[in-house]
């Protein structure tokens, strides 16, 4: 949905304002549009329409999780907005029955999220929030935003009074440090995985071209290069800091690590504790898919059939120590290894950074918060068990975080199996009701001495007036 909000609209207090539309705000959005007695809920996001990392939608690329974690289903199966509501519609489903597929393709969960995006109500793209506030003497959050023409030029200014605000501005594109002054330079060929299908025929014509990264994005970029480029002259490299291009974590009592239980417990613990083990479990989520290990083997492989080696280079434990131009085309890499402790250089015709995303800074957006906000020891937001900024009790609404918290709730912050109880458990909070009954327990492992169960919601909790959805 796009276009205008009408001012009386603004004006009149909604229950919930949402700012951005990905996955995670998508899911809160069609589940919040099944509260009982109406929810007063808006969303806002600045592109013109949804995409789910475009760039990355490579053919035959899988989610790396069931598709039973789609935006509804783990907290509502019975939501007209599941995935295989969504098959239904387009006649789709007997042919998904007999595919027997449990990992759709990256595409097909797109298309899925954008067929959503494009019938559920109270969505407004092409408005972009500019700040939030706390107005006392209203007892409301004031939000501030520009809407964008299809130019993404500014158009209008608006004002919109809400009770409540989630945050579901996803991530950025994450640039080592060494290679940011290319990364940004006009025409240098450095790219962000992020961008790689917009940039892929260039590269696949460059004479050389490094993959930098060992997770899902590299394997999958290193794969689709290899199996374009003629055997014998691929001349392709592919680096990576880690120690091994290393399978995730997939067994499934390692896959409880992603359950409400787990993440339960991890917020239980200190923040030192807290702090000291989310770098430890990368293999949870920065891994690669074994299939996609076994494919890349299985084309180096093909390419030795008839003598020789392919001309593809796979280096785990080095790291890019700088980076500058050689003459107008080319890119130099100063490169160290970190368990031999050598040092080398290489030249190549391209760049990819498959070097993951980190969190998108909320400071400019929250400035007006800041006052009210609390912060743990390292700076950042202290974030409640229901996903709520830990504000001064003088705040009597909140705001939620939607893939802003994993420093207090672990690694299953990114993880779209956890987006519908996510946003369950804060329609269940923010409702102060339970719409969407969740289970007390949903893993065997015990992660602490003391079992961490869900808490019950009150039978009465407080009611909100419903109100006309914009």
């Amino acid at each position: 949905m796009t276009g205008s909000t009408p001012q009386r609209d603004l004006d009149r207090p909604h229950d919930l304002v949402g700012i951005g539309i990905g996955p995670f705000n998508l899911s809160l959005a069609a589940l919040a549009h099944g509260v009982p007695g109406g929810l007063a809920a808006t969303f806002y996001e600045q592109n013109p329409a949804f995409h789910w990392h475009p760039g990355l939608l490579i053919e035959g690329a899988t989610l790396q999780v069931p598709f039973l974690a789609d935006l509804v289903t783990l907290a509502d199966p019975a939501s007209p907005w599941s995935f295989l509501n969504y098959l239904r519609t387009r006649e789709r489903l007997f042919p998904f029955y007999f595919a027997e597929k449990f990992h759709i393709q990256r595409a097909e969960y797109d298309a899925y999220c954008r067929w959503v995006s494009s019938r559920l109500p109270g969505l407004h793209f092409g408005h972009q929030v500019d700040s939030v506030r706390w107005n006392p003497e209203r007892t409301l959050f004031e939000v501030d935003f520009t809407q964008l023409d299809a130019a993404g030029e500014a158009e209008a200014l608006g004002r919109a009074y809400t009770r409540n605000v989630v945050l579901g501005v996803g991530t950025e594109p994450y640039v080592p440090e060494p290679l940011k002054p290319l990364a940004v330079a006009p025409n240098v060929p450095v790219i962000h995985s992020a961008e790689y299908l917009d940039h892929r025929e260039r590269l696949l014509a460059a004479e050389h071209v490094t993959v930098i990264g060992s997770g899902q994005s590299g394997a999958e970029i290193f794969l689709d290069l290899l199996r374009a480029r003629p055997a014998g002259a691929e001349r392709i490299h592919w680096l990576a800091r880690t120690e091994a291009f290393a399978p995730m974590e997939y067994s499934k009592l390692g896959l409880e690590h992603f359950t409400p239980d787990y993440t339960r417990y991890f917020h239980s613990l200190p923040e030192s504790a807290r702090n000291e083990l989310v770098p430890r479990q990368w293999q949870l989520h920065k891994g690669i898919d074994a299939d996609t290990i076994a494919a890349i083997h299985e084309e180096l492989y093909r390419r030795t059939l008839h003598g020789g080696w392919p001309d593809a280079v796979l280096t785990p434990g080095v790291q890019v120590r700088t980076a500058g131009r050689v003459a107008t085309t080319k890119v130099e890499l100063h490169l160290e290894h970190v368990q031999e402790g050598s040092r080398s250089r290489l030249t190549t015709d391209a760049v990819v950074l498959a070097t993951g995303y980190k969190e998108r800074p909320l400071g400019r957006m929250l400035a007006g918060l800041d006052p009210y906000t609390r912060h743990d020891s390292a700076g950042r937001p202290r974030i409640d068990g229901e996903f709520r900024l830990v504000l001064d009790e003088s705040v009597t609404g909140s705001v939620y975080v939607q893939n802003a918290e994993k420093h207090t709730h672990g690694v299953g912050a990114p993880d779209l199996g956890l987006a519908a109880w996510r946003s369950a458990t804060i329609l269940n909070s923010l409702t102060g009701k339970e719409p969407y009954p969740l289970p007390r327990r949903t893993a065997f492992t015990s992660f602490g001495l003391e079992r961490r169960e869900a808490p019950c919601i009150p039978a009465q909790g407080q009611a909100l007036t419903p109100l006309t959805q914009s």
